[in-house]
């Protein structure tokens, strides 16, 4: 038994070989919106509910691979989510699909799409279980 619970997901940090094309993405393509910037660190931290994520640049010994991607995928909560709305969106973004289905998240069992950031980077756009 331990004296602490873990709460959720604080936030994720992302490696980005292009920060503006990276910010484009999130901010006008997600909808998210910049909470806070360090500038001298070239860091960006973007509000996703409860969490944050945070956008940094890649430097010479770090660099995105599409190969070898910085996560396998992170889960961002959708709500309300319309699928057909969602992919016109996306698609208007000219930001592919790249898998759909029903998966099982931290509220449950629901709809999800799979998009990938400019960096290769594989997001589960997540409805709640009752969503769809």
């Amino acid at each position: 038994m331990h004296s602490f619970h873990i709460t959720g997901i604080d936030h994720v940090v992302v490696r980005t070989a292009d920060p503006a094309r990276a910010l484009s993405f999130y901010r006008d393509v997600l909808g998210l919106a910049v909470e806070r910037e360090q500038p001298e660190l070239g860091l960006v931290q973007l509000r996703a509910g409860r969490s944050l994520i945070d956008l940094v640049p890649a430097g010479a010994s770090d660099p995105p691979d599409a190969r070898r991607p910085n996560i396998d995928h992170f889960a961002l909560g959708v709500s309300p989510f319309d699928e057909a709305a969602l992919r016109a969106h996306l698609a208007a973004a000219q930001v592919a699909v790249v898998e759909a289905g029903l998966r099982y998240g931290a509220d449950g069992e629901g709809p999800s799409l799979y998009v990938r950031d400019p960096d290769g980077n594989k997001i589960e756009l997540k409805a709640a279980p009752d969503a769809g």
